[in-house]
């Protein structure tokens, strides 16, 4: 049984840096400097040292240990160390890890980070190529032998019958991949600066797996994020205004697997976003219709259509309608579509820059963002909010 109340960590920790390298398709350069140098970046942008840092938090896929990245950094000891599971379902877990830890008093200062040549190096699109043995390794052998190899081929599964539950054409993809397109198209950080797209170009663009095309796909990239968190008090004494965590969670459904949740009894939904869902609403005591801005996770289009959907933005089969129409302002730094592929981590850091207001696509009167991770896989999300 998930919560089914409330829960005590809302508003009791702040997002009050985020910094990240560039993004790039060949870094040439270690996984350990990117995340050096978004650490540092991010600890600058905070107004903190490494001395003041005493807790961080990464991703179990990510090759810089805590304690290497700490060294390099040249931070002092550590109280708090922690990582999180499920490739990019744990970005946003990384900040709720931050967030327990300083709420809780046993850290003060904790910086999540993530950071890979996921384009030179290690290509997650690529599919499953080695595995050791383990319960994960079994679970995936029941879609392998039949040609599932790859991310696009899980997720063409259920986008396929999302189609046809509603009645829809890949067009209904399309919408997606043209907002965050939009948005790249004007933010010189993003890889696809200046070169928006249109529905046409979405129509033209080549089959990966049938529905996605290439354009419904995020891209590979190397680089690295970094986001510091503190609590709400200590924020205040800081340069920027927080970005206050109004609420954090974590959510698996039931029969979830990695990518591969195909004997749940309907496929056109994400259970483990639901899960989610239902807890950051309790939290922070907000509807879909008092969201400034939505990030949401967009490693390929449907999942951004049905996270809408779980959310309550729109009904079942609305969403790409709702889309279409930008009824809320979708990925405003481009997506990973159109920025760059950091596992979420700099969709985090968007939205902190929306409740500044500093987001080169700034939203006006923007104080409450919702962000999501990873989807088909288990978990996690946050609502950002100004501070007051």
């Amino acid at each position: 049984m998930s919560v089914r109340e409330r829960d005590a960590l809302g508003g009791r920790a702040a997002i009050v840096g985020v910094g990240a390298t560039e993004f790039s398709k060949d870094s040439g350069r270690s996984e350990l400097r990117l995340a050096v140098e978004a650490v540092r970046a991010a600890l600058d942008d905070a107004g903190l040292t490494p001395g003041d840092v005493d807790g961080l938090v990464t991703f179990t896929m990510d090759t810089s240990p805590e304690i290497t990245v700490a060294q390099a950094c040249g931070m002092g000891e550590l109280s708090f160390f922690s990582r999180i599971h499920y490739g990019g379902g744990a970005a946003c877990a990384t900040v709720q890890q931050a967030a327990l830890a300083v709420a809780a008093g046993v850290a003060e200062v904790v910086v999540c980070y993530r950071a890979f040549n996921e384009r030179s190096g290690r290509r997650f699109g690529s599919g499953v190529q080695h595995r050791e043995p383990s319960a994960e390794g079994a679970a995936l052998g029941w879609s392998l032998p039949f040609g599932l190899l790859t991310p696009a081929s899980w997720v063409a599964m259920a986008a396929q019958r999302y189609l046809h539950t509603y009645g829809l054409t890949p067009e209904a993809f399309g919408h997606v991949a043209v907002v965050d397109r939009k948005y790249a198209a004007t933010n010189p950080a993003a890889y696809f600066h200046g070169r928006p797209i249109t529905l046409a170009d979405h129509a033209a663009s080549r089959w990966i797996v049938e529905p996605l095309r290439l354009l419904d796909c995020c891209q590979e990239t190397d680089g690295g994020q970094a986001i510091v968190v503190t609590s709400v008090e200590r924020a205040r004494d800081l340069p920027h205004a927080p970005a206050v965590i109004a609420a954090a969670a974590q959510g698996a459904g039931h029969g979830q697997e990695q990518m591969t949740s195909f004997y749940r009894d309907d496929l056109t939904g994400l259970p483990e976003m639901a899960v989610v869902a239902r807890q950051l609403w309790r939290t922070a005591g907000l509807g879909p219709g008092e969201i400034d801005v939505g990030i949401l996770y967009d490693h390929f289009t449907p999942f951004v259509l049905m996270q809408l959907e779980e959310f309550g933005f729109c009904g079942k089969g609305e969403a790409p309608g709702f889309v279409a129409e930008e009824r809320l302002p979708l990925n405003t730094h481009g997506g990973q579509l159109g920025e760059a592929y950091l596992h979420g981590m700099n969709g985090i850091a968007e939205g902190v820059r929306q409740v500044r207001g500093t987001s080169v696509n700034q939203i006006s009167g923007a104080e409450r963002v919702l962000v999501t991770a990873g989807t088909g896989v288990p978990t996690s999300g946050l609502v950002l909010a100004a501070d007051g």
